[in-house]
């Protein structure tokens, strides 16, 4: 799915146009990574919640001449699924597959 077809879902479900709504949706990101930026952490209940981590130094090579690299500390975002947003995507995945599995018996 793309942004696009995000602000067609949005828009068609409350009724805004599809620009006010890929202003709202272009608003949201922003905020999330303005705030991420700024070290905050954003919690959505029941979606879930947006933070900063830090991923430490390490030694990697490069693949092609099998030198050694070193690979600076980074601090990168990260989504982390609530509790109720796991399991109705678990519950739906499930169901989706018990249907393909039925339709293929005879």
């Amino acid at each position: 799915m793309t942004k696009a077809d995000i602000v067609d879902r949005i828009a068609e479900g409350t009724g805004l146009t599809k620009l006010e709504t890929e202003a709202v949706v272009d608003g949201f990101v922003i905020t999330v990574m303005e705030a991420l930026e700024a070290g905050q952490s954003i919690e959505l209940r029941g979606f879930g919640s947006f933070r900063v981590r830090e991923r430490a130094a390490r030694m990697a090579r490069n693949p092609q001449t099998d030198e050694p690299i070193e690979v600076p500390r980074q601090f990168v975002p990260a989504f982390k699924a609530s509790r109720e947003f796991r399991r109705v995507v678990n519950e739906a995945r499930l169901a989706a597959e018990r249907a393909a599995e039925a339709s293929e018996k005879p």
